[in-house]
Order: structure tokens, then C-alpha cells, then sequence
């Protein structure tokens, strides 16, 4: 019944293993306050729960624009990024053309693509996850259709050279995805609003409101008509625009302080675990850390009975022995902090720092 190339497929999976502490899915650790929670009750009476949602969300698009200094015309309101990526894969170039994808990176570009049987044209990433400049040359003489460029990356949270970005825009249609853009500032947004080459997509779950599932994309207003077409018509749900277009109208200034608080955090939280006994942490522009020890499953599995949630993403390209790690309220940190000093100073004393550590 199934086709071969479903068959093959992998599904992608998340970690749902129960914890007091979640670090895992590089969300906000801030949900809504409990007062705002009752203004949205009102929000939601206006809801006509019996219709069908704006199939343009035309009044979110309306608050977007103002948030991203673009005009609504230039957005197409997604059902979480994800959805975006899909149609960018069907819609341009043909599906037998490439899709140029440095890896590791997040993992949803190359799931999709296998899912609809277009060639992935892999980039590696050196020693300090930019990328290699042989394996970016060979992948754009594949001559791709589209390049997925996560920036900052997930899950290694550097952001890439302009340099490179630069020359995959020569060559191909750019799609950079800044889901962590508020806690880095680098965006592509003003190229993508008159600029051919290159679109850029942004989301509200990294900034407090994943449950809702809002993603944008964003580029010219004759990209966004033609991607449009592609676009299902109901897709963003009535009570996700109503509730992202309340939250962003009238409380993004509560939502900009938390992402202060949390930027504050990765330097702290960056400086108390290379103090760790064999933990090597990567410098981050996003809201996760990457740290590299020498047992991650011992670690993750650690850390899960001390009731702290992580993301052993060994199973990535080049990234075995590698755990991310989101950055949680104070409280939460100051808990992971102690945790590994305490898995570190066991394991030390048990005298097993050459199959645990570095």
C-alpha cells in the first residue's frame, strides 16, 4: 500500500520522557502569567468556533508586518514553520532538483525532503560548524534548487559566515530559517522583502507561544503570491491567529524582557559549565547550549533520574557524544548546574573519568 520511499522513512521522534525540568525542546521557559491567561479568555469569546478560521490571517499577517518591519503582503502565515518548509520543498524548482542542506543542522529539512523524494546535497560542518568549503562547492555544482540555511544553527547555535550564505544565494534560492533570531539580532529579512534569491522564515514558538504552531515566511510580495497557492486554506486555526495576534499586540514588550533574562542566563549558564570537569561547551547565539562529553547516553540517562530533561542528539552527523541543552529559568539552571557537578564528581571518584569524559 505504502511506497518504497515511505517505507524507508525514519519517523522523526521527540524525547517525552517525564521531568520536573525540561530542557529538551529549546522553548521558552516563561509560560503566559496568569492574568494575561484570563484576558485571553475574552479573546476567545469573540472566536465564531462554528466558522472557519481567516484563511489568510489577515489580521495576524497585519500585526507580523509591524513586528518584523515588513508589509503584510509579504507574509504567508504558517502553521509552524514546519508547514513552510514543506511547500519551499514542492514549490520551487522541480522535486528531482537537490535541496542543499548543511548538516548537522535541524533535522525537519531533511525528514521532509526524504518524505517527498527530492535529493538531499549534504554540506559538512568543520571543527567550528561552519562550512566546509569542499563539500559547499561540490554540493552547489549538483546545481540544487533550494538550500536550507538554519542561522543561528540548531542544534550547534553558531550562526554561519555571511560569506558562504552569500554564495549559495549565487547559485540557488536561500531559504534561511531564524527561529532564534530573537536571541541573536542577525537577520535576512531586509534582502528577503526585495530580493529574488532568498526567503526567511520565522516562528512564535521560540519566544513563548509553541503550543499555537504560528510560523511566517517571508520575501517578496510576488514570491509570497506564488508560494501561496500551495498553501491550504484553513491552516493557521482561528483560536492560534486570535491568540498569537493578542499576545504579540499587547504583550511582546513582557515577552522581549524574558528573552533578556534568558540571554543573560546563557552567559551564566555558558561561564558555570566550562567550570565542569570534562564538559567542553560550544558558544551559543540561541536559546540552547551544545556540550560534548564522552559517555552522552550515561549523561542524558543521569540527568533523567535527577529529573532534568535534555536532548542526547548523538544520533546527528558528527555529533555523537553530544547533548543539547535549552536554557531554563534561573532555578532551572542553577538545578542542571548541580546535577552535573554531582554526575562529574560520582563518576571521578568512582574513577570512570575515561569512559564518561573527556
Amino acid at each position: 500500500m505504502f511506497s518504497k520511499r515511505i517505507k524507508l522513512l525514519k519517523a522523526y521522534k521527540t524525547e517525552t520522557t517525564p521531568c520536573h525540568i525540561k530542557l529538551s525542546s529549546n522553548e521558552n521557559p516563561f509560560d503566559l502569567e496568569e492574568s494575561v491567561k484570563l484576558e485571553l479568555l475574552e479573546v476567545i469569546k469573540n472566536i465564531e468556533f462554528n466558522r472557519y478560521p481567516d484563511p489568510h490571517a489577515t489580521k495576524l499577517r497585519q500585526t507580523l508586518s509591524k513586528l518584523y518591519e515588513v508589509e503584510p503582503e509579504n507574509i504567508m502565515v504558517c502553521n509552524g514553520s514546519d508547514e513552510a518548509i514543506q511547500y519551499l520543498m514542492l514549490g520551487i524548482g522541480e522535486l528531482d532538483e537537490g535541496a542543499l542542506i548543511p548538516r548537522p543542522t535541524f533535522p525537519m529539512y531533511e525528514v521532509i525532503a526524504n518524505a517527498l523524494g527530492k535529493p538531499i546535497y549534504d554540506v559538512d560542518l568543520d571543527e567550528n560548524f561552519q562550512m566546509n568549503k569542499q563539500t559547499l562547492q561540490k554540493a552547489i555544482e549538483k546545481k540544487p534548487s533550494i538550500a536550507f540555511i538554519s542561522n543561528p544553527n540548531n542544534p550547534t547555535g553558531n550562526l554561519f559566515k555571511d560569506e558562504d550564505i552569500a554564495l549559495i544565494r549565487k547559485h540557488t534560492f536561500t531559504v534561511v530559517d531564524e527561529a532564534y533570531y530573537d536571541f541573536c539580532g542577525k537577520t535576512y529579512i531586509k534582502d528577503a522583502i526585495k530580493d529574488d534569491n532568498i526567503a526567511v522564515m520565522r516562528t512564535l514558538s521560540k519566544i513563548g507561544l509553541a503550543s499555537l504552531r504560528v510560523g511566517a515566511l517571508i520575501g517578496t510580495k510576488e514570491f509570497i503570491r506564488e508560494i501561496s497557492k500551495l498553501k491550504m486554506p484553513f491552516n493557521v486555526s482561528s483560536t492560534s491567529q486570535a491568540i498569537a495576534d493578542y499576545i504579540v499586540s499587547n504583550h511582546i514588550d513582557n515577552i522581549k524582557n524574558q528573552i533578556k533574562v534568558l540571554t543573560d542566563e546563557r552567559h551564566r549558564l555558558k561561564e558555570a559549565l566550562s567550570e565542569i570537569k570534562g564538559i567542553k561547551v560550544y558558544d551559543s547565539c540561541a536559546n540552547f547550549f551544545l556540550i560534548k562529553v564522552n559517555d552522552a547516553d550515561f549523561i542524558h540517562k543521569s540527568l533523567i533520574q535527577k529529573g532534568i530533561l535534555t536532548r542526547n542528539i548523538s544520533y546527528l552527523p558528527n555529533l555523537e557524544n553530544h547533548i543539547r541543552i535549552s536554557i531554563g529559568k534561573k532555578e532551572e539552571n542553577d538545578a542542571l548546574i548541580n546535577a552535573l557537578k554531582e554526575i562529574a564528581q560520582q563518576v571521578y571518584h568512582d574513577n570512570k573519568s575515561t569512559t564518561v569524559y573527556e
